[in-house]
């Protein structure tokens, strides 16, 4: 089985300056908000910058220097909040402290918005961060977790059971324990019938590999997660052999489904979404005007005379049209 979904970074990770190819959009990922005018107050104070927040990530690109850029995974972030910062470009303002780890290096962006009187900044990214961690059920492999109520798996949002196959031996101890298997299209879900919460949950997204393989116990189906969720190896007998046989094949399909459009689990919706630039830019278009002359005379248009010396003034001057004086003309003036 293809481990694609091994390489998902996105939401785990912060990279500066990221190549045009890591800042595009990765199956499952999805634009969010787009905001024109942040500034990265800590890193590039006084630089205009783009802040797109999708499902997984916070990106800010610089507008004057797209190359240079940051991405910070919502996975990596410890505590975000509002404080004041001294933004180049707006003065003593309110800004949007964020602090993250990863790799065992702190890291804290301060973000600014250049607009004054708009809070999205503000709103969109704690919602999303928010939304974000509420729903690490889809995305994090689970053990003894609240899965089940009354026999049956507590659904997800957007989740759907394809499979319910009972009678399955989890062969994680000598003895083995029987449970109940559940195949939907997000995860694989295993609880003990005489113990509810002996269970756990393994999202496809976490899954490198689903084989059949030869055990003390007979042939079973052995999955193996990645190593991001700690890279158990977790057997299962299922009998008969044929419906073994089946099983692993409606989740080897499954989990192609998912690698292709994966569900990561974080909803959340603007209310006003914001337009694309493309639809917000419009060609400019020249007007088709002609400028008739007319009998008008303006009194400020310079005409052709001779110049005469000024004794009220004490200089030279055009001569006046007949029926206009200084006085006159400062009284306009006034």
């Amino acid at each position: 089985m293809s481990a694609v979904l091994d390489v998902l970074w996105e939401d785990r990770d912060v990279r500066f300056d990221i190549s045009p190819q890591q800042m595009k959009m990765r199956p499952g990922e999805v634009l969010i908000d787009c905001l024109e005018s942040v500034e990265d107050t800590k890193g590039n104070n006084g630089d205009r910058g783009r802040l797109l927040v999708t499902n997984l990530r916070i990106i800010w690109r610089s507008l004057s220097l797209p190359r240079v850029n940051l991405s910070v995974g919502y996975n990596c972030i410890i505590n975000i909040t509002t404080r004041t910062a001294n933004s180049k470009l707006r003065g003593q303002t309110e800004a949007l402290y964020i602090l993250t780890k990863c790799n065992n290096t702190r890291f804290e962006f301060i973000f600014t918005n250049v607009v004054p009187g708009s809070p999205r900044l503000f709103t969109s990214v704690i919602a999303v961060h928010r939304a974000y961690e509420t729903s690490k059920m889809y995305r994090d492999l689970k053990l003894r977790s609240a899965l089940i109520q009354n026999k049956q798996l507590r659904l997800l949002p957007q989740e759907q059971i394809y499979d319910k196959i009972n009678g399955v031996w989890n062969l994680s101890s000598d003895q083995g324990n029987l449970g109940t298997f559940f195949i939907t299209n997000v995860r694989i879900v295993w609880h003990a019938n005489m113990n509810d919460s002996f269970n756990v949950s393994i999202p496809y997204l976490q899954i490198r590999s689903i084989k059949i393989r030869d055990s003390k116990f007979g042939l079973a189906l052995v999955i193996e997660s990645s190593q991001q969720s700690g890279g158990y190896v977790l057997g299962f007998k299922i009998d008969p052999a044929e419906k073994l046989q089946e099983a692993v094949k409606e989740i080897n399909s499954l989990h192609r489904v998912y690698s292709a459009n994966p569900i990561f689990g974080v909803d959340y919706e603007m209310e006003e979404k914001p337009q694309p630039l493309e639809d917000l830019t419009v060609e400019q278009v020249q007007d088709d005007v002609e400028i008739e002359a007319d009998e008008y005379t303006d009194a400020f248009v310079q005409h052709d005379g001779e110049p005469v010396f000024s004794e009220e003034l004490g200089l030279a001057i055009e001569k006046l049209k007949d029926g206009f004086t200084l006085q006159g003309l400062w009284e306009v003036m006034t």
